[in-house]
């Protein structure tokens, strides 16, 4: 069968990539550009580094900074005002997940005047908008190349999946350096969601022979050094390894689907205002022990890929010390429990926990899991998490 399988049509990876900026802008054809990027970009003067690259190559720069942990409806209305009244032609995103989404939803909604809300889902997004270049500084979603972007919907309270290859960024800037200063605990949160990006991207029932090879290689990487990048911060080889990974996997999960652990992460970010990578780290070990039946072989192929089982294990044995090795693996990162990132009691949680699972059934990504579970099912995954 025929599968599309998008890409940026530039990417440039390594060290001082970020400092293209200017001349990849230049490129485009654009004169003036909306930086959109979060306050501690500001402070740490990288937004300023990026708008100086930006300048020197005559490019006019305003910067909205004001984007929030998992982006809302909010904070793209007032990014896309503000790249009105200064009339940019071309969004910058530049930070991790969440100012990358925010500016690849400004740049569709420059050419699509609709409410936000009617473009969730698949392919609905009519017009592409303003040029879009992305930069990364963690190494955990893969925005950068990604034509998905998850956006909070104030009204209805649920996070709002929008794929289209109109969210495409035309150019991605990946600059290891850029994550050099990340702190070690968000290394570590947004790590184990680049591992959760590949592995669902492999065992996804969309998997072809086109991601298959980025998303085990974005599991090799992972395996040799996130456990590094979050011990030795300044690492540079861990560092480069791990936005590699970040990178092959964002290629890969959009052309083949998320799965299980996304459909039931959202709601908790949505309820309980968890990062999103956080809460798919979280889910992760929990969710792969109940989805190995119907991947048995591929699952087995992960553990392998990971170095937690040997070419002489068993596919029964490999899959045993995959879940065995997910669960040291977060217990080695300090990821917490669901229960401790939800912040709640249990009778708290179980007022909404059935809400959660029929909106994880409604997002649609748990139909790509290897089994589909029922709404009951994920209940019982989200108590296991616990």
């Amino acid at each position: 069968m025929a599968t599309p399988f998008n890409i940026p049509a530039t990417i440039i990876v390594g060290a001082g990539a970020s400092k293209k900026v200017g001349e990849q802008a230049r490129r485009l054809g654009v004169k003036s550009a909306l930086l959109v990027t979060d306050s501690y970009m500001v402070s740490s003067g990288l937004a300023g580094r990026i708008a100086d690259y930006l300048r020197r190559a005559g490019v006019y720069v305003t910067i909205y900074s004001n984007v929030q942990p998992d982006p809302t409806d909010l904070n793209v209305m007032e990014g896309l005002e503000i790249l009105r009244e200064n009339r940019c032609g071309m969004v910058v995103g530049l930070g991790g997940g969440s100012p990358m989404d925010c500016a690849k939803a400004i740049s569709v909604m420059s050419a699509n005047p609709q409410s936000i809300n009617l473009y969730a889902g698949l392919h609905k997004v009519p017009n592409k908008g303003v040029p879009i270049i992305t930069i990364p500084t963690t190494a955990g979603t893969g925005a950068e190349v990604t034509k998905v972007v998850v956006i909070g919907d104030t009204t209805r309270n649920v996070k709002m999946m929008i794929l289209d290859l109109n969210l495409m960024a035309d150019v991605a800037l990946v600059d290891y350096e850029l994550t050099m200063s990340c702190p070690p605990q968000l290394t570590a949160n947004v790590g184990v969601d680049t591992l959760v990006h590949a592995v669902e991207a492999y065992v996804s029932v969309k998997a072809s022979p086109m991601t298959d090879p980025y998303a085990l290689s974005s599991i090799r990487h992972v395996s040799e050094n996130l456990l590094t990048a979050y011990n030795e911060p300044n690492n540079k080889v861990a560092r480069e390894g791990m936005t590699l990974a970040s990178l092959q996997a964002g290629i890969a999960f959009p052309n083949s689907s998320v799965c299980l652990v996304h459909g039931m992460s959202r709601p908790v970010g949505a309820l309980y205002h968890v990062p999103h990578g956080l809460s798919n780290a979280v889910l992760f070990p929990a969710v792969t022990e109940f989805s190995i039946s119907g991947a048995y072989v591929r699952y087995a192929t992960v553990s392998r890929t990971m170095g937690y089982a040997t070419d002489w294990d068993t596919d029964k044995v490999a899959n045993e010390k995959l879940v065995t090795g997910l669960r040291k693996l977060n217990k080695d990162l300090r990821i917490p429990r669901l229960g401790d990132v939800c912040n709640v009691d249990l009778t708290i949680f179980d007022e909404s926990v059935l809400k959660m699972a029929e909106d994880s059934l409604a997002s649609g990504s748990p139909g790509n899991n290897p089994v589909v579970p029922t709404a009951e099912q994920i209940v019982d995954l989200y108590h296991r998490a616990w």
